[in-house]
């Protein structure tokens, strides 16, 4: 359980202000919010001054991950004259929290980031496999205008954004890994798009009869 104490800074401490919400954060992904809170806009008002980071982890029933993805503002779209804003924030690093402080209107912790422990780059052939899953799941929305940037070297990530599965973000999150994160989504994805097209059908169906006569799927 992370500990909540009063906040006593040293020179070693990485102290994050924290943003939880019921979504997981990816890297590089863009996430577009709505600032309406007091609370929250004190705590982005002074990240857009400092150009800083914050940090987004998953809030459910009550509780808080413990690992999470810093967050910087991008975008201001607009401003309101009660202080609230529409912004577009972007995922920059993962972070696991130490502890938890006290001291101000917004939650912060001490935190310590981490990065990928297996460096080995991933195969041409898992890569191909991983950009066509992502191909076929972008066709099933509006994340067919999508395009991946080809050179970086967590493409995962970016897959990962067509994704609105948080137990599964929230496990890609935590590896180390980008050939294991490739193979998850070469694995997933498939079954996500064959999900996704059987809830559509379902809801096609039923306003024709009242109810649906497609046998349901598990996965």
């Amino acid at each position: 359980m992370v500990a909540l104490t009063s906040h006593n800074n040293t020179m070693r401490d990485v102290v994050l202000p924290l943003f939880p919400l019921p979504l997981v954060l990816l890297p590089r992904t863009p996430l577009p919010l709505h600032i309406f809170e007091d609370r929250y806009k004190e705590m982005i008002g002074e990240a857009i001054a400092a150009g800083s980071e914050f940090g987004i982890t998953r809030a459910r029933d009550q509780e808080m991950d413990k690992t999470g993805c810093t967050a910087r503002v991008q975008d201001v779209v607009k401003r309101y004259e009660d202080g609230r804003m529409d912004i577009v924030a972007r995922g920059v690093r993962r972070f696991r929290i130490r502890e938890l402080l006290a001291g101000k209107s917004y939650l912060q912790a001490r935190v310590e980031f981490f990065e990928d422990e297996d460096l080995a780059t991933p195969s041409t052939e898992l890569r191909q496999k991983a950009m066509e899953a992502f191909t076929q799941t972008a066709r099933l929305g509006s994340a067919s205008a999508l395009e991946l940037e080809l050179d970086d070297p967590q493409l995962s990530f970016q897959i990962g954004r067509i994704i609105d599965d948080n137990e599964f973000l929230q496990e890609m999150l935590l590896k180390v890994s980008e050939p294991e994160r490739l193979q998850m989504l070469v694995e997933f994805l498939p079954l996500y798009v064959a999900r996704k097209r059987h809830v559509e059908q379902v809801r096609a169906a039923a306003p024709r009869n009242g109810k649906s006569k497609i046998s349901p799927v598990s996965f």
